[in-house]
């Protein structure tokens, strides 16, 4: 028998293994911890809403959140009902963060001999709400891509381009329930694939049904993807002629959650039909308008969210326009279904977005609304990006994209991912004058000691270090030149990003009076 000494060097070595085959999603997860953008004087109006509900639950029994009002103040998401203060968002992200609560109450009690501060809270929700589900997504998906692009590198780089260099990055490190609505729909398309495409097991379906039902309970409008997703399902079954057992599953797994979201409307305001949003006083005329806020298309809102320089989806990432030409090779590859999929995702969601009245969302960093589109181009992405690869000199264009995304939302994420609508080119106007003022969100860094510009550098480098690993693959003198034109292709694009217009004086004042003292005055 083998003693406990002998057997802990070959448990190193198994640790060893795993951790270098699993090397690039520890490295994603590693950067999503890093640094941590908290930043107590902006008071976020989306964030403080969905604490006080996680509070009120645990240590009140209700879902009105008067105490948390009472102690730390309203904000512009929360509305009024009945006497008592309510979240206007889905609840969800609330919900699932109750158990970091209970966690972070516990370990502040052990070791502090007090309750958990307003920013530890917002860490621990923010890892476990945001962080955990991403990571194990990007898991999930390293797998699911492989249908579509048999080489590895484009598989890697897809991944570094949706995990680093996209608004799943930045909804992973708030405490937004954007990224985990993105999770949950685009985790039940991949165990819906499984099982009607893969032969799968039809009671897996019970938890693709759950997670779809989750969807809407974190983030109304996930829900619309859920229609795309449930068409190729049923056309898969009407092709296989598999019956319908597996849609029976289905819909046992969303019945819980959808039950709890019309049971929670029910509580707060009174009918199932009623969101927070009915019951909004702040943007109650943007709220109210059609369906969700939606009533007309507007070309203002098509191109502000696509190509504008405040909040362009293809501006700050780039590599969403690979799935363009990513559904084509789709479709000639046999995978129409997925190309379909795919492109009535992308379609529906930049509809959607361009009927909002209130379509611009406040502060962000991207077209926020869109966020759970993303995992659904990640197929013609990658398609797109195997085909660049067998092309030595054009992959490079790819491999650019990509490098571009990831610089702007490092860049942002590393000083202050809040984008207000004062500034009509935030990357030159806001980010990149931070960091040559030397100021950084809080950091792992800076709680080593390290200060400004220093504490980020080793962040910066391990995140460059991913995009570079991505790449470069296996290696050889050909993928090496090609990744020194893609960081001059994407030096470029970002140095060509300073012609679009600035804010000019009110931006300036903005940054002075505001942003300043908010990144300033941020716990370190």
């Amino acid at each position: 028998m083998a003693s406990p000494a002998s057997t802990r060097p070959s448990r190193l070595a198994g640790l060893g293994r795993w951790l270098a085959q699993h090397r690039l999603l520890v490295g994603i997860a590693v950067a999503l911890v890093y640094v941590f953008p908290y930043y107590p004087g902006i008071r976020s109006a989306n964030e403080l809403p969905r604490v006080y509900l996680t509070m009120a639950m645990v240590d009140d029994g209700t879902f009105a959140i008067d105490r948390g009002v009472a102690r730390w103040g309203a904000t512009a998401d929360v509305s009024p009902h009945a006497g008592h203060q309510y979240s206007n968002k889905a609840p969800g992200s609330s919900m699932l963060a109750v158990p970091a609560y209970l966690a972070a109450k516990g370990v502040a009690q052990v070791l502090a001999g007090r309750a958990p501060t307003l920013g530890e809270l917002f860490w621990a929700f923010r890892v476990w709400t945001g962080v955990i589900p991403t990571v194990l997504f990007l898991a999930l998906l390293a797998r699911f891509l492989a249908r579509f692009a048999p080489a590895e590198a484009p598989r890697r780089l897809t991944l570094v381009a949706y995990g680093l260099g996209s608004m799943a990055m930045v909804y992973s490190v708030l405490f937004i329930a954007h990224q985990l609505s993105a999770v949950c729909i685009g985790a039940a398309w991949i165990l819906a694939v499984g099982v009607v495409d893969d032969g799968g097991r039809d009671r897996r379906m019970f938890w693709a049904g759950l997670l779809a039902g989750a969807a809407p309970l974190v983030d109304y409008q996930a829900a619309f993807a859920g229609v795309p997703v449930a068409i190729y399902i049923a056309v898969r079954l009407w092709q296989t002629r598999r019956g319908w057992a597996p849609v029976a599953w289905a819909v046992a797994g969303a019945i819980g959650p959808i039950a709890i979201l019309l049971a929670y409307h029910a509580a707060c305001f009174g009918s199932p039909w009623k969101t927070g949003y009915d019951a909004s006083e702040t943007f109650a005329f943007h709220h109210q308008k059609g369906f969700l806020g939606f009533d007309q298309l507007r070309w203002v809102a098509f191109t502000g969210s696509t190509v504008a320089g405040d909040n362009g989806l293809v501006v700050f990432m780039p590599a969403a326009l690979l799935a363009i030409p990513g559904w084509a090779l789709l479709w000639r590859a046999g995978q129409r279904g997925h190309a379909a999929v795919s492109a009535a995702t992308a379609v529906l969601y930049l509809v959607f977005l361009s009927g909002l009245s209130f379509w611009r969302g406040g502060w962000q960093f991207g077209p926020r609304y869109v966020t759970v589109m993303l995992p659904f181009l990640l197929p013609a992405i990658v398609a797109t990006l195997a085909w660049l690869d067998g092309r030595g000199g054009w992959r490079a264009i790819g491999w650019a994209a990509v490098a571009v995304g990831v610089a702007v939302y490092a860049l942002g994420v590393a000083t202050f991912p809040h984008f207000p609508e004062k500034f009509h080119n935030p990357l030159y106007e806001l980010v990149l004058k931070l960091l040559s003022d030397g100021l950084v969100a809080p950091n792992l860094g800076g709680a080593l000691g390290l200060s400004g510009l220093a504490s980020v550098a080793p962040w910066f480098a391990l995140v460059a270090g991913l995009w570079l690993t991505a790449a470069v693959g296996a290696g050889g003198a050909a993928r090496w030149r090609d990744v020194a034109l893609a960081v001059a292709l994407a030096a470029g694009v970002l140095v060509a990003y300073r012609g679009f217009a600035g804010g000019g004086r009110v931006a300036d004042e903005a940054y002075r009076r505001f942003v300043v003292p908010s990144v300033a005055a941020a716990p370190r």
